[in-house]
């Protein structure tokens, strides 16, 4: 880590990272340009910090002790889409890709400049979609949905979802109050080569009703709009 270079920003930022020497000597050179740093030692801290906190950017070490930081990436992707920059030492194409893929925003090899990484912070922050509401948290009558840890519980008693059943629920909950197209639902959950496989919506919907609803057949929060698309209520 050498070169000090960037001026003051203001930002906030979310530093996860377990080396704690690493950690700190980050925290001291973007502090002194002005960033309002949050420091994390784990996945799990880094999540609970990246809702609370509410940074402008994650600086995220995919060599951590308690989980993959692709997991990380995943869960921050699952409510936001603040800007995420992996910093590691990792330097295969392939963890690159993997990570670029999974949601992050640029990567960083170890070793690296300071006055870069600051470049690519700032960067990063410049190009992120304009602030909105988020909420990594959504209560909705009965259920308890955590976009960030995937999790969903309905009267406190955890419900347990298939992947494919969390994805459809995902993008309901995430565009909530508004009608989803089909066509773009079948684009995010299965991917563009599903675009006409309506019956996988009807299935799916299906499913999570029987699981979250109180009464399936009068389903309060997961609604069809006939010919057109599925909308989520709180």
């Amino acid at each position: 880590m050498t070169g000090e270079s960037g001026g003051v920003t203001g930002n906030r930022v979310l530093v996860v990272d377990d080396d704690g020497a690493l950690a700190r000597a980050l925290a001291i050179n973007l502090r002194a340009h002005g960033w309002d740093v949050t420091v994390a030692p784990t996945g799990a801290a880094g999540l609970d910090a990246a809702a609370s906190a509410r940074p402008d950017v994650v600086l995220l070490d995919l060599g951590l002790p308690d989980m993959p930081g692709l997991d990380v990436i995943a869960g921050i992707r699952g409510w936001t889409r603040v800007p995420i920059v992996v910093l590691s030492a990792r330097q295969l194409g392939d963890d690159k890709v993997d990570a670029l893929d999974a949601g992050a925003d640029d990567y960083v090899t170890k070793p690296f400049a300071m006055n870069e990484l600051l470049a690519r912070l700032r960067a990063a922050v410049r190009r992120a979609e304009p602030a909105h509401p988020e909420e990594p948290v959504v209560v909705a009558g009965e259920l308890r949905i955590d976009l960030a840890r995937r999790q969903v519980s309905r009267n406190g008693s955890d419900v347990r979802l298939s992947p494919t059943e969390w994805a459809l629920l995902e993008v309901l909950v995430r565009n909530r109050g508004r009608l989803v197209d089909r066509k773009l639902l079948l684009h995010e959950v299965w991917g563009p080569a599903y675009s006409t496989e309506t019956n996988y919506l009807r299935v799916y919907t299906a499913q999570l009703r029987r699981k979250l609803e109180k009464d399936p057949s009068q389903p309060r929060h997961i609604l069809t709009h006939p010919g057109a698309g599925y909308r989520f209520e709180e």
